[in-house]
Order: structure tokens, then C-alpha cells, then sequence
């Protein structure tokens, strides 16, 4: 029985991860390594009161700047994704990134430090639209939820041991964490610049006539996918609700910082160990129908938070949304693929980024205003009625889907070139790239926080 128990779980790893271009694999490894080094996002607020010994309204400040950045350069990077290419992009981006990093760590002025931060926001940002229209270039359109949800598994599962390390790291030298990113983060550039191609489809003189030109007018325009977009931002203020509404809830309930760090440690463990399975299990099922459930599981796990009164009560709330995080995450960017133009994709999917980003930003006005003024069952209370709201505009958009269409720039090019290239049976790829890494315990993975779901 336990061979055979063995064997199953063996085939069901090896269908998850077989059929994937090898590319897909660099870019899935570039990724990991990106999370792997994000240790500046955790350790920030501490290092600005603690180090630096400023107060927590300009912590508050930075972060904000942080993520006003990433708003900023959602769109620009949308735009170059298209014009430049998804390769340049990518490079711009992380080269800019590592830089501006590196820079922010030796700051010491208020202004400087600000400013710097706004910059670290809009470079950091600016790869995900070029990763996105990348793997939806690479992959095959019955592939590409299990793309997408195999790349969300790694960006957790970098954060949550990023996260472990990070303190580690801040109480030898916060200085040290600034450079290890930075150096990391130079070390996807070399990944993306070394083993990927570009992706970007190439098109004939004929399809150029035959498809118009898509500007960022014509994405507004597009009533459908504007939609999709505004549903994605209330799906995304629900979210962001686990890193700044619940601590804020669980401290005034009298719960210590530790409470707060066991309950939310389960939304990490839980995307570690279910989002592949989960997956496999939706990787073909109506996406409508899975983005109403998880709209409803968000809104209604953040809202049995107003009933719960222990850790333990807290960390089953947390199981609820994890749940329609790890479903709505690979299901909801697939979505924003099949809606999109091939040569549109990347100014469609910066205007995707840019819904998570804002929310990133509303979320803790929202949070703290309705917290101070009505408490924090209120918080909850509009979580579930958002919920509500977005399971039933996703029913409504997304009646008569049309079928994607197959597109000759689908097809992988490489695999007219070299078949025996194409296609690996497992991440050989990422094991090779990886090999050198430092061993990972179940022990880190466990007692840190993975990020809310993004993009």
C-alpha cells in the first residue's frame, strides 16, 4: 500500500510539471530566485523605526511611495512589453531593480530614502506585465492555468522562506539584506539575459493590416476585460486584508504579534502544499464558475473573521481564503490571457497589475478608517458584501465566453527548431539552476507568511 500510495503521488507530480516548455522553466526559476531574495519588502518598517529610528507615520510613508511606484510603472511597463519586447523589459526591469535596491541601502536622509523607495516601487514592478505575456507567449493555451499556478506556487514559496531568512539576516546587518537582494535580483537579469529568448509574437504585414493597433485606448475600451479588472481590484481589497486589516484586528482583540504571525503562517503552508493538487483538480472546469466560488470563499472567509475569538478560530478563517486565493489566482490571469490580443498582452496585463497595485494601496485606508470608526466587524462585514459583489459581476461578464482562438503564434517556435528541447518531464531546469542554493527545512516554510495573492 505505501508503493502504491508512493506511485500515485510520483504521477500526479510528474503530470503537474510535464509538458512545459523548457523555457517556461527559466522563467519559473527566475522567479523563484526574484522571491527567494525579497527580503527588503518584510524587513522595511523595522529597518526605517528600529535602525534608522524614524517614526511609524513615515514607515507608513515609504510603503505607500513603495507602492504608488508600482501603480506608476504597471502601465509604462505594459506599453514596453508590447514595443520593446518581453526579454528587454525583463532585463530593464530587474537590472533597475537591483540597482535602485543596492542604492536604497546605503540612504540615509528622509528625502533620499523616500524618493529612492518610489523608484525601488516603479522597477520592481515593471517585470511582472513582461512575465506574464512571456509565459502566455511560451505556453500552450490548455497549459497555461497550471503555468500560471505553478509560478504563483514559487513566488510563496520564495516570500515565506525569504521571510524566514530575513530576520536572520536584519539582526546581523539590514545593510547585508539590501545587497543580497540586490545581488540576487542581478542574478535573474543574468538568468533572463543567459537562457531566454525572446517571446514576443512576430507579425506578417498582412495580420498587421487585418488586426488594428492596440493602444492603451482600446484596452479601456474593452468593456469586458475593464470589468474583469474592476472585479479583480475588489478581489484584491478582500485579499490584502490578511497583511494589514487581520494584525490590526487580532492586536486590538489583545492577541501578541507571535498570534498573528502562527494564524497567517497557515495561509503559506497551505499554498505550499495544495496549490498543485488544487490545480490539477481545475485545471479544465468552467473558469466562471471557479471565480464566482473563490469570490465567494474570499468574501466569506474574511467575514467569519468577526466570529472568531481564538488562534486556532483565526487560522481556520485563514483556511478558507487560502482556499480561494490558491483557486483564484492561476484561474484569474489565465483569464486576463484569453481575453487579451496577442500583441496587446502586455499593455492587458499591465492594466491587470495595476488593479492589484491600487488595491495595495486603498486597503489600508480602507482597513484602518472602517476599524477606527466602526470596528472591526465592520471591516469583515464589507468584506463578505465585496465578496458578494465580485462573485456576482464575474457571472454576469463572463456569460457567453467566447473560445479562445487558436493563433499560429500560440505554437511554441522552438519546437519546430528542436523538439527534444521543448519539453521537459520535470523542473530539471530549475534543479540545475538551483543546485547551489541553500537547503530549505519544512521548519522555515512553516513559521513564515506567504504574500497575499498577486498577480
Amino acid at each position: 500500500m505505501p508503493y502504491a500510495a508512493t506511485g500515485r503521488v510520483r504521477r500526479a507530480v510528474s503530470e503537474s510539471v510535464s509538458g512545459l516548455p523548457r523555457a517556461f522553466w527559466w522563467l519559473w526559476t527566475s522567479t523563484l530566485i526574484n522571491r527567494l531574495g525579497a527580503f527588503v519588502a518584510t524587513f522595511m518598517a523595522l529597518y526605517l523605526t528600529l535602525e534608522r529610528g524614524y517614526s511609524a507615520s513615515y514607515a507608513g510613508l515609504v510603503a505607500a511611495l513603495h507602492g504608488l511606484g508600482g501603480v506608476v510603472s504597471s502601465l509604462g511597463a505594459g506599453v514596453m512589453t508590447d514595443r520593446l519586447g518581453r526579454r528587454p523589459t525583463l532585463l530593464i526591469a530587474q537590472a533597475s531593480t537591483a540597482v535602485s535596491v543596492a542604492v536604497l541601502g546605503f540612504m540615509e536622509h528622509p528625502v533620499a530614502i523616500a524618493g529612492v523607495a518610489l523608484l525601488v516601487g516603479m522597477a520592481s514592478n515593471a517585470s511582472r506585465p513582461a512575465v506574464q505575456a512571456m509565459m502566455a507567449d511560451i505556453v500552450r493555451p490548455e497549459d497555461r492555468v497550471r503555468a500560471f499556478s505553478l509560478n504563483y506556487w514559487a513566488i510563496n514559496l520564495g516570500f515565506a522562506i525569504s521571510s524566514a531568512g530575513a530576520g536572520f539576516i536584519a539582526s546581523y546587518s539590514y545593510r547585508a539584506g539590501f545587497l543580497i537582494e540586490a545581488a540576487m535580483t542581478m542574478a535573474c537579469a543574468i538568468v533572463v539575459f543567459a537562457k531566454l529568448p525572446e517571446s514576443r509574437p512576430v507579425r506578417t504585414a498582412l495580420e498587421k493590416a487585418a488586426e488594428p493597433a492596440v493602444g492603451m485606448g482600446a484596452v479601456l475600451k474593452d468593456g469586458r476585460f475593464m470589468g474583469v479588472v474592476g472585479l479583480s481590484f475588489l478581489v484584491a481589497l478582500i485579499f490584502q486584508q490578511g497583511s494589514v486589516g487581520l494584525p490590526v484586528a487580532m492586536g486590538q482583540a489583545g492577541f501578541a504579534p507571535s498570534d498573528y504571525g502562527i494564524a497567517i503562517a497557515v495561509n503559506g503552508v497551505l499554498i505550499v502544499a495544495l496549490q498543485i493538487p488544487v490545480t490539477r483538480f481545475i485545471e479544465h472546469r468552467d473558469p466562471r464558475r471557479l471565480l464566482v466560488i473563490s469570490s465567494v470563499l474570499a468574501g466569506y472567509g474574511f467575514g467569519l473573521t468577526a466570529f472568531a475569538g481564538s488562534v486556532g478560530a483565526f487560522a481556520m478563517t485563514v483556511c478558507v481564503w487560502t482556499l480561494a486565493e490558491i483557486v483564484n489566482a492561476p484561474t484569474q490571469t489565465g483569464l486576463v490571457v484569453r481575453l487579451s490580443p496577442t500583441h496587446g498582452r502586455g499593455r492587458y496585463q499591465g492594466m491587470y497589475t495595476m488593479s492589484w497595485s491600487v488595491a495595495a494601496l486603498v486597503a489600508p485606508l480602507m482597513s484602518g478608517f472602517t476599524i477606527d470608526r466602526f470596528g472591526a466587524e465592520w471591516l469583515w462585514g464589507m468584506c463578505a458584501v465585496l465578496g458578494t459583489v465580485a462573485a456576482l459581476g464575474y457571472w454576469g461578464l463572463m456569460r457567453a465566453l467566447p473560445e479562445e482562438p487558436v493563433r499560429k503564434e500560440e505554437s511554441v517556435r522552438k519546437e519546430e527548431s528542436d523538439p527534444a528541447e521543448t519539453v521537459v518531464p520535470a523542473p530539471a531546469v530549475a534543479a540545475e539552476a538551483l543546485a547551489s542554493a541553500p537547503s530549505i527545512t519544512a521548519e522555515a516554510i512553516a513559521s513564515a507568511p506567504s504574500v497575499p495573492a498577486r498577480p
